[in-house]
């Protein structure tokens, strides 16, 4: 993967997870620096990662609807194929409109289909399925993994009297 990749997806990644800790910062003044930098650290990381699972994940379900067409390398992330996506993670923070983030996603995701139709040979429409299917496969896993890691932490706070 080009450097330049790796940079544009570390800093999507770091934008979603400043999106998804300032309500827990504004919400907890007296959180510690030691925490917050851990809690950003982890989420660039995850959502860096799943930004990055997003095109072979999309590439591995398109073999799936046509197998045996998909010879050669997966799809990858591709300087303009990713700057859209560090756009949509930089404008449009959860805690700013979900809805514009949903929109700007879906046109990133728009965006990978052409690459992914062309390369698999599926029709614009079965490689927007399948975009959309790793999308939401990725996000669906990230959530319960949040989720269980949130209750994990409140579990372990609580003491026994």
């Amino acid at each position: 993967m080009p450097t330049a990749v790796v940079v544009l997806l570390v800093l999507a990644g770091l934008s979603e997870s400043a999106g998804r800790v300032l309500p827990l910062v504004a919400r907890r003044p007296r959180l510690s620096p030691r925490l917050l930098v851990a809690l950003m650290t982890t989420g660039t990381v995850v959502e860096g990662v799943v930004v990055a699972l997003w095109p072979p994940a999309a590439w591995a379900l398109a073999g799936w609807v046509q197998p045996g067409t998909l010879p050669g390398p997966t799809l990858a992330w591709t300087p303009a194929l990713v700057a859209p996506m560090l756009l949509a993670a930089i404008l449009a923070f959860p805690l700013l409109g979900p809805f514009l983030h949903l929109l700007l996603v879906v046109g990133v995701g728009a965006g990978l289909a052409g690459p992914l139709a062309t390369a698999s040979g599926l029709g614009w429409w079965a490689a927007a399925a399948c975009v959309a299917g790793a999308g939401l496969g990725l996000a669906a896993t990230v959530e319960v993994v949040r989720r269980l890691t949130a209750r994990l932490m409140a579990g372990a706070r609580e003491v026994p009297a």
